[in-house]
């Protein structure tokens, strides 16, 4: 395609390396979005869509892209410059150059269609009620109610699935991530005071706390709208592994004392990175709902065709009313400590790597006792 035609043409178009940053755009596309062409080519095509359509893109889009090579008419929402939402039709297609991959996307306007499937929409509404008065039976209109209700609860589900995916990015990552930007601000302007030491405190407190949330998000989109989550299993050293984590923590946490317990020798093939997840997300939910006071206690064992990490906490009994839903997402035993863990994604998170593991997850909790977490692995 010549450049005249690339740049005159009545869609909106681009040209994305395979990590989406755009190599080359035209005119229609930045009148779109309210960018000019140099501004769109310093950017990367995911980060002009909404957070859904991000999420969207991570899970689907992309994955689709490399695997078979292109897609049709998929509808994204993509944010303009001062804000506002434009929704897209997008067509892509992957090509081989000779020393890289890229794709040509292609995007259309979706004004002129929305109004004709309203049109269509309302007509078939109107049909549909045409038909329902005509109806010779009360049986008929019974079954017709019984469906529309089987829909509304449906809608319903996904409104609240969707109101409850805002609600984590609006106002959970919201507070964290402008301690960040308050602190260093703060840090920039002058040498470090003890002031500032507080607040490089907060820095990392807040960093790590966004970074789990983030982190939880994402697994959990890919566990119930993607492919699953995915693991890198490999032979390692499991003592270790445990043992940075713990050492990590105890930054992440410093009014909580944690310590590490090993029992018994030899490796285990597990993704280590998923491992040191799990071990973030008890030690969490620990700090939060246990008693600080006393230590926290994360111990790693191997046996004979046994691989197992459990962490244990003083505190408050859990719930036997709770203990069932204790690992469904959105779920919290109280609000106790909800100032650090407030996305309710951790545990839920620990089971799902704990099953793509091939083990699972076990609690015990009794008032004298206290709260024990054990997480089971597949060791072959």
């Amino acid at each position: 395609m010549s450049a005249e035609v690339f740049d005159s043409a009545a869609c909106a178009l681009a040209v994305t390396a395979e990590d989406g940053m755009i190599l080359k755009a035209n005119t229609r596309f930045g009148e779109w979005l309210g960018f000019s062409i140099g501004e769109l080519c310093s950017q990367r095509f995911q980060d002009l869509l909404t957070m859904g359509g991000r999420i969207f893109h991570q899970t689907h889009l992309a994955p689709m892209l490399r695997m078979h090579g292109s897609v049709t008419e998929v509808k994204l929402d993509m944010l303009h410059r001062d804000g506002h939402k434009v929704t897209v039709l997008l067509n892509g297609n992957k090509r081989a150059q000779a020393d890289a991959v890229v794709y040509d996307l292609a995007l259309f306007g979706t004004t002129d269609r929305d109004k004709y499937e309203r049109e269509l929409l309302n007509a078939r509404n109107l049909a549909e009620a045409l038909l329902q008065e005509k109806t010779a039976t009360q049986v008929a209109l019974h079954q017709a109610q019984a469906e529309l209700k089987e829909a509304y609860a449906i809608a319903q589900r996904r409104a609240l699935f969707a109101e409850q995916m805002v609600a984590i990015v609006s106002h959970d990552l919201k507070n964290p991530l402008t301690a960040i930007r308050m602190a260093t601000d703060f840090l920039t302007r002058a040498e470090r005071t003890p002031k500032e030491q507080q607040l490089l405190g907060h820095i990392a407190q807040s960093s790590e706390r966004a970074q789990r949330m983030i982190a939880d998000l994402l697994d959990f989109t890919q566990a119930r709208v993607g492919q699953g989550i995915t693991i890198k299993a490999a032979p390692l050293a499991l003592h270790e592994v445990i043992h940075r984590a713990v050492d990590e923590l105890r930054v992440a946490f410093p009014k909580a004392t944690l310590v590490h317990h090993t029992e018994g020798l030899g490796d285990a093939c597990l993704d280590a990175d998923r491992v040191q997840q799990i071990i973030g997300n008890l030690v969490a939910n620990s700090v939060a709902y246990g008693d600080l006071q006393r230590p926290i206690t994360v111990t790693s064992r191997l046996g004979d065709g046994m691989c197992e990490v459990a962490v244990h906490n003083h505190g408050a009994m859990i719930p036997k009313a709770l203990l069932s839903g204790l690992f469904e997402p959105m779920t919290r035993g109280s609000d106790q400590g909800s100032d650090v863990r407030s996305v309710g994604l951790g545990l839920y998170i620990v089971r799902e790597l704990a099953k793509v593991h091939g083990g699972d997850v076990d609690v015990r909790s009794c008032a004298t006792a206290g709260t024990t977490f054990t997480v089971t692995f597949q060791n072959t």
